[in-house]
């Protein structure tokens, strides 16, 4: 039972004459993992072609519940090359969260498509499902469901409006992987799914990504996607637009390594927001998400929390936390108050009040693995300090 108060906390710190300091994330290596890495570079097989790969490809499509896997070099380049493999064409409309990382609509304007923003809901910070079916047109051909920071989205309603319309899905799970909706693992779902191994997920190899899918055209098309489609009888003869998207032996075998331990993380990622929950949930001016709901758990890949209006932002938060050594993050800028797509006139004249207020209003703690209860004790008592429960 931890009971010291913040001052006694902060007088302990200064007097140990090291300053405090708490970044927002920070990788997991094992030595394992490093012995892994080692091993490849003294084998000398470290480019894309290398036996790892396919391993990592095969492990994580059994984990998944998927047929196939195609390991790529970022979540960002998973998600054009899922554009593409879809058939997604010049001025389709595809549908995705107003709320969310940048990516998603990049992929779709890349591929000259037409992205379509659907608002977040306030309980969860996902996509509003009641939204959607509002937003198909005769030209929608698709949508990207993004699950947002902690909860997955209720998938078993998303997919009947889906079928309904016959749109294509993919799905994004770059940050909850490792959990399940209902009983069945996120990112198994929809025509393609995506994930992220950038240094603050669940498993990283610095940068990477990969798409799972059941699908063998699907496979095949993104397996040629990635690699510049080379050709079948001669390699130099491309047969189509692709990238050099490929992911390294070297972090195919980091990938490897991590993903062996993938319980492990997802468990103490769920600790530390379930310790932060218990410390700040009373506090009436901010929302912090419980650790379930009624379809999945929290996998608190990232503590999230938002302030109630009218007292502060979060940029006058994260600068107060600051002044405690305690680094945070603000929440996703919306799609529609990006300056480079207000510059383009993508998206004209709509309002998307929710996304507007957590991204003025929302940010994330430090939720790095290495964190101890008495460091969560720490913020959390900074934060109700400055937040002061009336």
């Amino acid at each position: 039972m931890i009971k010291l108060n913040l001052k006694k906390l902060m007088r302990k710190k200064l007097k140990s004459n090291k300053k405090p300091f708490y970044p927002v994330s920070s990788p997991y290596i094992t030595q394992k993992d490093i012995n892994s890495v080692n091993q490849i570079l003294k084998n000398g097989w470290i480019s894309s072609d290398g036996p790892e790969i396919k391993k990592f490809e095969e492990n994580f499509f059994r984990f998944i519940g998927r047929k196939y896997s195609v390991a790529v070099s970022s979540g960002t380049a998973a998600l054009e090359i899922a554009i593409k493999a879809l058939n997604i064409k010049e001025n389709d409309e595809v549908l995705i969260p107003n709320f969310t990382i940048i990516s998603n609509a990049l992929a779709v304007i890349k591929q000259q498509a037409k992205p379509v923003l659907i608002d977040c809901n306030l309980k969860d910070w996902n996509i509003k499902i009641e939204d959607i079916e509002k937003n198909i047109s005769k030209k929608t051909k698709a949508i990207i469901i993004t699950h947002i920071y902690s909860f997955p989205n209720d998938m078993h309603k998303i997919l009947k409006i889906c079928k309904k319309y016959n749109l294509l899905v993919i799905e994004d799970s770059a940050e909850v992987l490792g959990i399940k909706y209902k009983n069945k693992m996120c990112g198994s779902f929809g025509d393609i799914s995506i994930f992220s191994f950038y240094a603050n997920k669940q498993v990283t190899t610095g940068e990477g990504g990969m798409l799972s899918m059941n699908s063998f055209k699907i496979y095949e098309k993104c397996k040629s996607l990635r690699n510049l489609c080379f050709g079948k009888l001669n390699r130099f003869n491309h047969n189509d637009i692709g990238w050099n998207y490929r992911m390294t032996n070297i972090q195919a075998a980091l990938g490897l390594s991590q993903l062996k331990n993938i319980k492990h993380m997802v468990n103490k990622k769920m600790e530390i927001g379930k310790y932060y929950y218990k410390k700040l949930h009373q506090n009436p001016n901010i929302q912090i998400l419980p650790p379930s709901n009624e379809f999945s758990k929290n996998i608190y890949w990232v503590v999230g929390i938002v302030i109630k209006k009218n007292i502060m932002t979060a940029f006058q938060l994260s600068e107060k936390l600051a002044r405690y050594g305690i680094k945070t993050r603000p929440f996703f800028w919306p799609m529609h108050e990006q300056h480079i797509f207000k510059k383009m006139k993508i998206f004209k004249n709509k309002k998307f009040p929710n996304s507007s207020y957590l991204a003025r209003y929302g940010l994330y703690l430090p939720s790095y693995f290495k964190l101890k209860k008495k460091d969560i004790y720490y913020i959390s008592s900074a934060i109700n300090k400055i937040l002061k429960r009336k």
